[in-house]
């Protein structure tokens, strides 16, 4: 059975012209794709009115909460010693988020209460395994 982690955040939009708007976020994590987190978006903050989710490496968030991570879609680095700064790359720009770092420290705790840091792969083999022994699909 997995396990999945959902903590409603805000975070703070920086526009172009470094006004900040405030959106909801949600935090998310499942033992379903131990190596990701995602983040997801309402309807009603994104361009097309659809919901939104990134995903991207937890170990990213993790290396991004310390020092500037990431090259490519997804980019961490410290803010300040209380704040994140997530951007997102995609063809219609780029949209630079700040989150509170202790919102994004806890939730990152929580993941670890559920796979371990460098066990992402061995938990996804043993879901695996017990699912082949149990007589299920793989």
């Amino acid at each position: 059975m997995h396990v999945t982690l959902q903590q409603p955040t805000g975070a703070r939009l920086i526009t172009a012209r470094d006004q900040e708007i405030a959106i909801p976020a949600t935090l998310r994590y499942t033992s379903a794709d131990p190596p990701a987190v995602h983040i997801d978006f309402p309807p009603h903050v994104t361009v097309d009115g659809e919901a939104a989710t990134w995903t991207f490496a937890r170990t990213l968030l993790g290396e991004g909460l310390r020092a500037p991570a990431g090259i490519g879609n997804v980019r961490v680095r410290p803010a300040g010693s209380a704040h994140t700064r997530v951007e997102f790359h995609a063809a219609q720009g780029v949209a630079v988020l700040r989150f509170a770092s202790a919102d994004l420290t806890r939730f990152l705790a929580r993941t670890y209460t559920v796979v371990a840091p460098d066990e992402e792969t061995v938990s996804a083999e043993l879901d695996h395994g017990l699912v082949a022994l149990f007589g299920g699909r793989v």
